[in-house]
């Protein structure tokens, strides 16, 4: 291939394949995540016809050797780390390289090589190290992004804004069966085999916004319920649709988490054996931040009275707990290491007590877990953590809350803050609605947007300034996006305030 072939793809384009070649491999483009001060991982799956119907991409049986590069310069023009990697047959050809020998809080340039192509070009960043005060960080965070709803608009607009890091905080795809009548639609029936899930995850990751998302900056991912199935929670399955044996669910969610593996840039720690995934980690930023990523699916008791919106006694339990016990005590060990000015966890269901006008309250969010979530502010309160920062996914509207030592009385104290992203395209196109529901009875809620879009934060010693960010329509293709509103945690003082 000609040198200026290899070298001019630029940032997510995919460079058009030489002929007399095989089909272009890259069809999934490029990804990175899990930055530290040294190390980043790259991703990228080998998959010349995504869509084949089992799972495998087009890719014949064998492995395949990947070469790959990372430079300080999109051109490339001098290497600061590289190395080959297998693409294996039994892991959908799909790679995580670690690349080491890099620099603390610096931006690189990454891209892999394979069967005679080129893959697009991502950027990424690494760390700051642990006792550097290191610079101010964009951050974007996002989540909920169904392939029928709508266009992924919102993902371009988060690239276009290139940001030093994203957090994804679940339903990365939905497991559904194609529904005519939508935007767009799924491929196939209910996904419930690797085979399914690998095709499914294929058809999402050919979108060239989200593809875009992925090269414009490192990920720090974590999933929730439609990454598997809709609502469920350990072992149990709220719904028992379709109807699975035991062992058809076990093995449904042993294949999703599998498929979610190989297609997210996450590190061999999180290699799934079985139906188990180590996905809540720590990830320092400096003396900035901690960023605390929660798994709030895997080990959490079935939801009190058959879940969804409830009056339940059961949910007030000190046994029950959404992130199982273990989980409890090593965030709380976390917390009480101090080790950023900001300690946020990245999460995915309501945190914030929500009630309707009957005092109900959603059973598969935290209120339905509430000695859970009582716990841990209690914690953190008693662990002096001066900033505690929840991040919210889940929900498919957008709210910035603050978080009450007491929320049935208003005067009590505020001891945290939540932001809640919307959704990608979730619920479609949304509207212009703003007004707080029930705020009457639950004053602790200080915003609400129901168009979708994602949350840009500028993260600084002093403030985190939260924007609201908002397409027009995921109806159409190529929205524009506006800041709905834009708010201030100052360092501190925790709670909301509106700019």
């Amino acid at each position: 291939m000609h040198r200026r072939t290899f070298v001019l793809g630029g940032i997510g384009a995919v460079v058009a394949p030489r002929s007399g070649f095989a089909a272009y491999p890259f069809s999934l483009g490029v990804a990175s995540g899990e930055p530290a001060p040294n190390t980043v991982v790259l991703w990228t799956r080998l998959a010349p016809a995504p869509l084949d119907e089992d799972g495998h991409g087009g890719m014949p049986p064998g492995d395949v050797t990947v070469d790959w590069q990372v430079s300080a310069t999109a051109t490339f023009a001098a290497l600061v780390s590289s190395g080959t990697a297998v693409a294996r047959h039994d892991s959908a050809h799909a790679v995580h390289v670690i690349a080491g020998g890099l620099a603390p809080d610096a931006e690189y340039y990454y891209r892999f090589r394979a069967q005679g192509h080129i893959s697009p070009v991502g950027r990424t960043r690494t760390a700051p190290l642990p006792q550097a005060a290191g610079r101010d960080l964009t951050m974007l965070f996002a989540s909920c992004a169904n392939f029928e709803a709508g266009y992924f608009t919102a993902y371009r607009r988060m690239a276009e804004e290139m940001p030093g890091l994203i957090l994804h905080l679940g339903d990365y795809l939905y497991e559904g069966a194609g529904k005519p009548g939508h935007v767009r639609q799924h491929l196939g029936p209910e996904i419930l085999d690797l085979a399914a899930y690998r095709r499914r995850y294929g058809q999402y990751k050919t979108d060239p916004d989200l593809q875009a998302a992925h090269a414009s900056a490192p990920w720090l991912a974590v999933p929730d319920d439609h990454d598997v199935e809709d609502d469920w929670a350990g072992p149990h399955r709220l719904d028992d649709f379709p109807p699975l044996t035991a062992a058809q669910w076990t093995a449904r969610r042993a294949a999703a988490y599998r498929a979610y593996y190989e297609h997210l840039p996450l590190r061999p720690r999180s290699t799934p054996a079985g139906t188990a995934m180590r996905l809540y980690r720590r990830v320092p930023w400096g003396r900035l931040a901690t960023f605390h990523m929660l798994d709030t699916r895997q080990f959490r008791d079935p939801q009190a009275c058959g879940g969804r919106w409830k009056v339940c006694a059961d949910a007030d339990l000190p046994a029950r707990s959404l992130p199982g016990a273990a989980q409890e005590a090593w965030l709380l060990d976390g917390l009480a290491q101090h080790r950023g000015t900001w300690d946020v966890l990245g999460q995915q269901v309501f945190f914030a007590d929500q009630r309707n006008a009957f005092g109900s309250g959603n059973m598969d969010a935290w209120d339905g877990y509430r000695a859970s979530r009582d716990r841990l502010q209690r914690g953190w309160v008693d662990r002096r953590v001066r900033n505690p920062l929840v991040l919210t996914g889940d929900i498919h509207t957008a709210w910035a809350n603050d978080l009450k030592a007491d929320y049935d009385d208003p005067r009590s104290p505020t001891v945290g803050t939540e932001l809640v992203c919307t959704s990608i395209t979730s619920r479609g196109d949304g509207s212009a609605a703003t007004a707080v529901p029930t705020a009457d009875v639950n004053p602790h809620l200080k915003f609400y947007s129901d168009r979708r879009g994602y949350v840009r934060t500028t993260i600084t010693p002093a403030a985190v300034r939260a924007d609201f960010r908002g397409v027009d329509a995921v109806s159409t293709p190529g929205a524009a996006v506006r800041t709905v509103a834009s708010f201030a945690i100052l360092d501190g003082r925790p709670g909301v305030q509106r700019l």
